[in-house]
């Protein structure tokens, strides 16, 4: 994947430190191979992660979305997220040589849906893949590939370009072919428009804050969502489909893949823009009522800052 480069900048000790550990880890994933790696990588996840103070925010996050959660389901809750955390890093150098529909059940991936991905490559076109950071994110941009559907992505680099280096390698790995990526930001949804103009493929996940997006309701919720996935599907009329991966066990993923959505064509754009935001917004949440520990709690999704403790009784 050839990402968008910041200007370069001279890579300091800490972050040669950090790259060295990052290709340490990558190399033991590979050596343990996908399931040792994936079971490794959620041990530490769910032993570390609940106890980091980032966790506070996944709490309160839970009991602003999921009231009806107790205490121990929300740890429980957090500790099924980190799990899955680790088994995507332990599992990320091996996306690359995963075997697709695995007869005996064991690492591997496999599709429901996928004729819709058949019936959108058979028409061309530009098409728009919608997600969240649910399950196995990171196996999306290879499975839809796979499909003759390879798709660009908005990207935010780390911090450290040496790691950048490192992650875009294994990306590119897992695709098997270079796609350009977007930095987030007005110049990126500028690019991205032009990548789609020209008939690309366009795959976003929606489901983080986006400030200057616009305020669709999430969770019951309101919360700026980004809305250039709507206004750009609307502008060009192209296909929206939305997909996500379910993990089924260490380094076994299945992707779920939907029919195109009905676009709104009522007349009145920003109308129209707003319902289909909705319309992705509602089916994320859906997703991830159905198994909350598959997604993505850490972040500071909704509009109002949340406490991060709970209230005394």
């Amino acid at each position: 994947m050839k990402a968008e480069q910041p200007k370069a900048q001279q890579p300091t000790r800490q972050m040669r430190l950090e790259a060295a550990l990052g290709r340490g880890l990558v190399a033991l994933f590979r050596r343990l191979g996908p399931v040792r790696a994936s079971n490794l990588g959620g041990w530490l996840g769910r032993t570390v992660g609940p106890r980091l103070p980032i966790s506070k925010i996944a709490d309160a996050n839970l009991r602003m979305a999921m009231p009806e959660l107790d205490a121990g389901m929300r740890r429980a809750v957090i500790r099924a997220m980190w799990d899955n955390i680790g088994r995507n890093a332990g599992e990320f150098p091996h996306l690359a040589t995963l075997p697709r529909n695995p007869a005996d059940g064991g690492p591997g991936w496999d599709v429901v849906g996928g004729e819709h991905l058949i019936a959108q490559a058979a028409k061309g076109g530009p098409t728009i893949f919608v997600s969240g950071h649910i399950g196995n994110w990171e196996m999306l941009p290879p499975a839809v590939a796979r499909y003759g559907l390879p798709f660009s992505s908005f990207y935010r680099a780390p911090n450290n370009p040496l790691v950048d280096h490192i992650l875009c390698d294994l990306r590119n790995d897992a695709m098997g072919t270079p796609v350009p990526l977007f930095a987030k930001g007005a110049r990126g949804a500028r690019n991205a428009l032009g990548h789609i103009l020209k008939g690309g493929h366009l795959g976003m996940l929606v489901d983080q804050k986006m400030n200057d997006g616009v305020a669709a309701r999430f969770f019951g919720q309101p919360a700026m969502t980004a809305g250039a996935m709507a206004a750009m599907a609307l502008r060009l009329r192209c296909p929206v489909i939305h997909r996500y991966i379910e993990r089924l066990g260490p380094a076994r993923l299945r992707m779920h893949v939907y029919p195109p959505i009905d676009l709104p064509d009522s007349g009145n754009r920003a109308a129209d823009q707003m319902t289909l935001t909705q319309q992705v917004n509602d089916w994320i949440e859906g997703t991830i009522r159905q198994q909350p520990g598959s997604w993505l709690w850490i972040h500071r999704r909704w509009n109002r800052q949340m406490p991060t403790e709970e209230p005394k009784k």
